[in-house]
Order: structure tokens, then C-alpha cells, then sequence
């Protein structure tokens, strides 16, 4: 496989993913994020070293032959892909090759201000940006930024984005200890998101060493902080760290919807938080149709679809 393509990865989210690296000779991103698992390495906004599209095109065509089971293209970078000088282009030719499979792009989402760049991304199938903070300072503190981007802008452009996209639009939001971990924080990326109305958000924590000395937090800080966010949204946990040392616990029946009722969860958070008896009750409450199960981009989030419970 080339330094360009890499893969197949199984996601249990989108299947057998080939990954597409559009900058595979350097780090080329605007962003020094603490948490980034890629050395550290001064924020920049030109690119460098970048392949031809026609280069990208011809290994993702190879891989595709030796590959011909793969379900998702993923347009990812050693840094930022959205700072590939022909993206547009780039993404036209994927889809000329694509043989109908869905392409996904994984963006800091620092450049959504950029007509050029929502033009580009609104050719995806999924779009995955990332959202850390949605307060200026706090923004600025953990992504390290390059000085010409302004974080109240990103979020103008986010919303732009999201009310001409017709695809399936996801948010990430990456919890560092001691920097965005704060009920306020999660609060204010709340009020911000239910305007913005993606189709999920997952939220998470590092789970590889990253670039400076900052750290994780639990998988029952996650839980706390997921219950921030207001109820419409769909909040999926991703992190793996800590899950294993959380006690499952026991839910009545009326407990299961008064939960749903403030945030979805996702069967990763029933097999970690319910104990066997109250999964059962949350299986009969699906068969009675008070609890109703949804797809989220490959994610399943059982809801409360009843205002009441009957006794």
C-alpha cells in the first residue's frame, strides 16, 4: 500500500474504510492541537508536498482492485485535508471511482468560513468536523490555532455549512482534562449545537500519547459531561478508556425513560451502565414501543418516544 492510501480499517460505524492521506510527506495543518497524536509542529495555512489528484486518484483505483469489498472512502491528512489546494477537484474524480460507495471527509473544520471549502464539502456524503469548545478562549487554549483564524467564524461558517448540506453532518468534540472538561463548556457547545442540529455527536477523550503533556479523562466524566447537552441531540461516548471500570447499575422501568428522556443512549452505554435485569426491562420497553431505536450514521441510539409511562 502507498504512503497515500492506507487501509482497510473495520469501523464498527461505516464498515471497511480505505483511508486517503492528502498530505502523506508532512504534517500540513493550522491547528497544534495537545491532544494530536502527530508530532508538535508550528499551525500553517499553505500547503506543502501535496500529491496530484491524479496521483491520489490512481492508488485509490489500485487499492480498490485489490480491495473490492471496501463499503467507505475516507479523506483524512496528516494534519488538515481541507488545506489540499484541489479538493473540489479531488472529490469530483473520488466520485467518478467511488463505484457508488459513500465518502467521508474527517476535518477540524477550520475552514467552513471558506465558500470555496462548504462548496467542496457539500459534494460529501458525510462530513465529520470537530468542535472542541465553543468559547473563543477555550478554543484558542487546546487547538493551538495559526493567528488568522477566528473561532467565532468557524461556528458562523458551521452553521452556514449545515443549512446547505443535505448529507449526514457529525461533530466531534475531544475532552482534555483540565481544559474543556467543564459543565460550562459543554453547555455553551450545547446551545451552540442545537442551532447547528447535526445528525450526532461523539464525544471523547485521548486514547493515544499526545503531542503534550495532557491528559484523559474517565469514561464517568464523559457520562457527566454528556448530560450537559440538551435532549434533542444524539451524543454518542467514544471513548474506551475507564469504560470497563464502571459499575453497572440498576434502572426501574421508569428510571430507563426518565434517562432517555434526557439524552439517547447508544447500546456501548447500556452494555456499560445497565445490569442485566434492567436491559431486559429496556428490551420490553422497546417491544411495547415506549423506547424506539434509531440510526444515526451507523450508530443506534434507543430514545423515549412516550411522554408518559404507564404504571
Amino acid at each position: 500500500m502507498s504512503s497515500i492510501v492506507f487501509g482497510p480499517i473495520l469501523s464498527r460505524r461505516f464498515g471497511k474504510s480505505l483511508g486517503i492521506d492528502l498530505s502523506p510527506y508532512t504534517k500540513i495543518c493550522n491547528y497544534d492541537c495537545l491532544y494530536c497524536e502527530l508530532s508538535p509542529a508550528r499551525p500553517t495555512t499553505e500547503p506543502q508536498e501535496v500529491p496530484e489528484v491524479e496521483e491520489i486518484v490512481a492508488e485509490v483505483q489500485k487499492a480498490l482492485h485489490r480491495y473490492d469489498d471496501i463499503d467507505i472512502l475516507t479523506i483524512t491528512a496528516n494534519g488538515e485535508p481541507t488545506l489540499y489546494p484541489k479538493l473540489a477537484k479531488l472529490i469530483k474524480r473520488l466520485k467518478e471511482i467511488s463505484g457508488g460507495r459513500k465518502i467521508l471527509i474527517l476535518s477540524n473544520g477550520s475552514t467552513v468560513p471558506d465558500r470555496e471549502t462548504r462548496e467542496a464539502l457539500k459534494m460529501l456524503d458525510i462530513v465529520k468536523l470537530s468542535l472542541d469548545c465553543a468559547t473563543p478562549r477555550c478554543l484558542r487554549r487546546i487547538d493551538r490555532m495559526h493567528k488568522s483564524i477566528d473561532p467565532e467564524r468557524i461556528k458562523e461558517g458551521m452553521l452556514k455549512f449545515a443549512d446547505e448540506y443535505e448529507g449526514s453532518l457529525i461533530i466531534e468534540i475531544l475532552v482534555v482534562a483540565g481544559i474543556n472538561d467543564r459543565e460550562s463548556e459543554m453547555r455553551a457547545l450545547s446551545d451552540f449545537l442545537v442551532k447547528l442540529a447535526p445528525e450526532r455527536i461523539d464525544i471523547g477523550t485521548i486514547d493515544r500519547p499526545p503531542a503534550y503533556d495532557v491528559k484523559a479523562v474517565d469514561y464517568g466524566r464523559l457520562r457527566e459531561l454528556s448530560m450537559c447537552f440538551d435532549p434533542s441531540l444524539h451524543i454518542a461516548i467514544t471513548s474506551r478508556e475507564g469504560a470497563t471500570d464502571t459499575k453497572a447499575s440498576s434502572y426501574t422501568r421508569e428510571e430507563i425513560i426518565s434517562t432517555l428522556s434526557r439524552r439517547p443512549l447508544t447500546p456501548h452505554d447500556v452494555e456499560i451502565l445497565f445490569d442485566r435485569e434492567s436491559a431486559q426491562r429496556l428490551d420490553s420497553l422497546v417491544k411495547e414501543g415506549k423506547v424506539t431505536k434509531v440510526e444515526k450514521n451507523g450508530v443506534i441510539f434507543f430514545e423515549n418516544c412516550t411522554k408518559t409511562l404507564d404504571k
